[in-house]
């Protein structure tokens, strides 16, 4: 569920325009063997928003994907470059989202426990977490199903758009006070995520370094587009592997 937000400087408010699944804007089609650790969150049966292959039997997706909500509305989708046909699909058991999640979308991250081992291969595998956020400039990807465009359809075959580090600064002056510590930008001409690519993984250097979490409209010039900052919260995501994998035990 990529939202899209209005942010109005003179109240430092944000304000909902969207509230449906989460975009690739300006990107390419791109196999699922190209990117194994893609998942598709499904709710209901149907594509809801992307999340990250952490290993066999865990996915990382936005909090905002998931809060309040049961976990058996909820299955992923892997091993195919399709939302509707394919590969596997498992049921979630588990969620833990961030407890300090909050309105502004900060410590937009949730880890969820599947109910059955994935068959990991070619075409599944889980991805690295960054351990340090990368620098303004770098390259990275980010990958889903999401809308094409702002208010346009959404794509049923996995697509890729490469995009460039935001320069923290220059972020913040898009949005405020808004933007916090565990957050980190990119953005390119054209080129974003959008509506049904929330949750979705944000790779450099085959490195997890964010999730998917907001923006303004769809590769809106003034606007990059915002990601959890996993280098940020990685102490948190180990932390909720753990706690996961107890209760499990």
């Amino acid at each position: 569920m990529f939202v899209h937000w209005i942010f109005l400087v003179s109240s430092v408010t944000l304000v909902s325009s969207k509230g449906i699944p989460g975009r690739i804007v300006g990107g390419h089609t791109v196999s699922i063997q190209s990117v194994p650790w893609q998942a598709s969150l499904l709710k209901f049966g149907r594509h809801w928003c992307g999340a990250a292959i952490y290993s066999e039997d865990l996915v990382i997706t936005a909090a905002h994907c998931v809060r309040n909500s049961f976990p058996g509305i909820y299955s992923v989708r892997v091993g195919s470059t399709f939302t509707t046909v394919g590969g596997q699909v498992v049921r979630v058991s588990q969620i833990l989202a961030h407890e300090d999640f909050g309105p502004s979308f900060s410590n937009d991250i949730a880890v969820l426990q599947l109910r059955t081992s994935l068959k990991l291969g070619s075409s599944v595998r889980s991805i690295p977490l960054a351990d340090s956020t990368p620098k303004a400039g770098s390259s990275a990807s980010v990958f889903g199903w999401g809308a094409i465009g702002h208010e346009k359809p959404t794509s049923q075959s996995l697509l890729e758009v490469e995009v460039d580090i935001v320069d923290k600064q220059r972020c913040l002056g898009s949005y405020g006070q808004v933007l916090t510590k565990d957050m980190i930008c990119a953005a390119a001409p054209g080129k974003d995520a959008c509506s049904g690519d929330s949750g979705g993984p944000l790779v450099s250097n085959g490195s997890l370094v964010g999730i998917v979490s907001f923006g303004m409209k769809c590769a809106h010039p003034d606007y990059p587009g915002v990601y959890a900052d996993v280098a940020q919260l990685k102490p948190w995501i180990l932390g909720a592997v753990q706690r996961l994998q107890s209760r499990k035990n």
